[in-house]
Order: C-alpha cells, then structure tokens, then sequence
C-alpha cells in the first residue's frame, strides 16, 4: 500500500490563519517547508480520508485526480477534516468526473453536515453522483479490494468520532487523528478482527507535551502509550511505521524539533507532500 500526507496540520493550520504569535510570525518568514495544511491522506489514490478547506489545493499541488476518488472516509463532522461545501461542484457544467459515483462513509453527524453544507446550492445533477452511507463504531466495510474497520475515536461526546483501520492483502492502516488515547475495547476490536498494522498514523497535536487521559488530542508521551498498546496486542511488530502528525501551531512543530523527535523516539514525522510504501 501506499499513502500521500496531502495535510499535516491541526484545525487551524500551521501557521494558523489568524495567528500572530512569536511562532507563526516566525514560520511566515521561514517559508512553506515551515507549513502544515489541514490534515488529509489518499491511500493507493483510491481511497481518501477527510476533506479539509484545501482539498482543492491539495489535488493541484500533488497531481491528486479528484475526478478519479470512489472513496471518501470521515473521522467526524469539523470543518477542518469535512469541508462539505465543494461537493456542489461535483458535476454538472463544473465537472466531468471520472468516477461516476462518490462514496462517503461518516458518521450521522457527518451525513448532517454534508446535506446541511449542500442543500442550497447542489443541483440535482450534481446530487446524483454521490452515495453517502452512515455508519457507527465497530463497522466493518469491504470497498472494492480492500477491508476497513471503523472504531471510535476519543474525542469527545458530541458524535460518534471514528478512527479507521483499512487493509488490503493482510496488511493495514491505522489512521489516528483527532483523538485521545485510544480506549482497549477499540484495539480488542482489532485485534479479534485479525488486524495486522503496516503503518499507523498517530495524532500528535501536542507536539512533545501530553494531553493528558482526558484529551481529544495527543502528543509524542501519549504517542509512546499508544505504540505499547499496539505492541502488547501484537497489532504491529518491529517492522511497523510509527508516524506523527495533526501538528498544531501551539506545540511549535518546528521542522528541526520535529527531527528531534524522529532521532529520538524512532518515529517519523509528517509533513505535506510525504508519500510512504509499506
């Protein structure tokens, strides 16, 4: 499999768009190897996870045919992983697609948002290109060849915020994002499905501070809680990629601090553009 960080960044982007503290003034003068968009990953250039604002500016950068994209997977509804607006132009006199039918599986929160976010302006046809299919925690889909899991994530108590394990010839991806520690009945899950992780991609908001139990978020100390987690269940091995990314402006994920952590915990960080085999 393989995987594309189109995003990096936390909700409000690195730096963050209406920031002026020390760092993001200071990133605004290093440059955009200095940036983290909002966060968004397409695996074997069929399936998405999350549609933040720059998914356009995401598909002209990286060469992405959104045109050609079957799969849409939702964590949950914020506007920074499913910005429902554009999907207006799915069609019509906006566009010729390749892919006659988009499927996105969310949350009912997500499916809300996405009718709410579209119904003033979708044309009928342009509404017939989609199928959105809700879904709850502890899901298991089958999506042309490959497996997906969903299970939930810990982010509070507004929806059903869900995290995804997919997997194609036995081996899996387990996307971490905008969640706290990851509760043991979720990963029990896992590991009574026959999960086997790859790669898996931990949020790390926080940079090197820890969130804390009750956080919705992570950083490198809860990272470290999560990887042994993982190794006690035998759900990755010696050979699995550790990475790190959903930074947030307030951890100042500086491009050398990052590597810092790299060096010293054996993990790799994110940063827009980075594609990954395993």
């Amino acid at each position: 499999m393989k995987i594309r960080y189109l995003g990096t960044g936390a909700a409000e982007g690195v730096p963050a768009m209406f920031c002026n503290c020390e760092y993001c003034q200071s990133v605004r003068k290093l440059g955009e190897s200095e940036f983290h968009t909002r966060s968004q990953v397409i695996l074997d250039g069929t399936i998405c996870i999350d549609f933040p604002p720059e998914a356009y500016s995401h598909s002209l950068k990286y060469g992405v045919n959104l045109s050609a994209l079957k799969y849409l997977l939702v964590t949950h509804s914020h506007m920074d992983h499913f910005y429902a607006h554009d999907f207006i132009l799915r069609g019509y006199k906006y566009a010729k697609i390749t892919e006659p039918v988009l499927n996105i599986y969310g949350n009912s929160a997500v499916e809300s948002v996405f009718y709410e976010c579209t119904k003033r302006e979708m044309k009928p046809e342009v509404s017939q290109n989609f199928n959105f299919t809700a879904i709850k925690p502890y899901t298991e889909l089958y999506l042309g060849g490959y497996r997906v899991l969903a299970i939930p994530a810990n982010h509070g108590k507004t929806e059903d915020a869900l995290l995804f394990y997919i997997e194609r010839d036995g081996v899996g991806y387990l996307h971490c994002y905008d969640t706290g520690i990851v509760c043991d009945g979720a990963l029990g899950y896992l590991k009574q499905k026959g999960a086997h992780i790859g790669l898996v991609s931990f949020d790390c908001t926080f940079v090197k501070n820890s969130g804390g139990e009750s956080a919705r978020h992570m950083g490198i100390p809860d990272n470290l809680i999560m990887k042994q987690k993982l190794l006690d269940l035998r759900l990755i091995d010696g050979k699995t990629k550790i990475v790190i990314t959903h930074f947030s402006h307030n951890g100042s994920p500086y491009k050398d601090v990052l590597k810092g952590l790299e060096e010293q915990y054996g993990v790799l960080a994110a940063y827009d553009g980075l594609e990954v085999e395993f």
